[in-house]
Order: C-alpha cells, then sequence, then structure tokens
C-alpha cells in the first residue's frame, strides 16, 4: 500500500477542529495549492493507532499554537482532486470536530500561514473549502448548547 498522498491507492483518513473563542472562530488558509486561496480550519492526516478527536486536537495545536476542549463531532466532508486524465490526484476523508477555545493566540505556520478569528457572518463572506459552512454552524450549535 503506497503512502504517497499524490496518487494514492485509499483515501486518507484526516481530522480537523473549529475552535470557536467569543462565537469566534479560527480559519486559516493552506500554504500549498489547490487549496492556498480558500480559508478551512486546522488539520491533518490521522496517525496509525489515533483517535479521530485526539488527531483533530494535535493538529490544530501544531499548526496554530492553540489549545481547545472539543464538544462534539460536527460531521465529515471530502476531498477529491483528478488529473487531467481524471485520475485520482488526492483523496482525503475529512473527520470535523468543534469545541472552545483554552489557551494559545493562534499563531501562523507553515501549513497555514494566514490565519483569522471570524464570526460566522465575516465566513460567509470568504472562500471556503467545499462543505465547511454546515460545520461551523454545527459546531457553533454544540458550543451555544455548552453555554
Amino acid at each position: 500500500m503506497t503512502t504517497s498522498r499524490l496518487y494514492p491507492n485509499r483515501p486518507f483518513l484526516a481530522a480537523s477542529f473549529a475552535v470557536f473563542r467569543r462565537e469566534r472562530v479560527l480559519l486559516g488558509s493552506r500554504a500549498m495549492a489547490p487549496n492556498d486561496t480558500l480559508y478551512s480550519l486546522p488539520g491533518g492526516v490521522v496517525e496509525t493507532g489515533e483517535a479521530l478527536e485526539e488527531a483533530a486536537l494535535r493538529e490544530l495545536f501544531e499548526e496554530t499554537g492553540v489549545r481547545a476542549r472539543s464538544l462534539g463531532f460536527t460531521g465529515w466532508s471530502q476531498f477529491i482532486e483528478r488529473d487531467e486524465t481524471d485520475k485520482v490526484r488526492r483523496h482525503f476523508v475529512v473527520a470535523s470536530f468543534a469545541g472552545l477555545w483554552v489557551s494559545g493566540e493562534g499563531q501562523a505556520s507553515e501549513e497555514l500561514p494566514t490565519l483569522r478569528w471570524v464570526d460566522l457572518t465575516q465566513a460567509r463572506e470568504l472562500k471556503l473549502t467545499p462543505g465547511l459552512l454546515p460545520i461551523l454552524h454545527k459546531g457553533l450549535e454544540l458550543v451555544e448548547a455548552h453555554s
């Protein structure tokens, strides 16, 4: 089985995390194409033996320096990119979680060079990864239910 993320022979499982701080969520734009012009959640590939929620919190901290307390699962999305011959170039299935900010202001990193704390009205005005807005709404619902 190949471990290359380009032209994989299977989808990669990834996890992301929507951290909310006073009804604002932390979004970032990726450093590399194809999503370098889109805003999304911090996240990445799940490591062997790692629980999905643990992976989401780890990726949040590694990419932004922010720590959070998880409130639960907010949904899943998938990213499938095909090349000019219709062969699958990349395929990720992403499990998303949301929770409350604990510490850290959010520092840009090599993977997420641009970070912004935004409310959902501001998020709607950004170019977001496909399927992100419903995940953000579900995350805000979890936050409001725990307030």
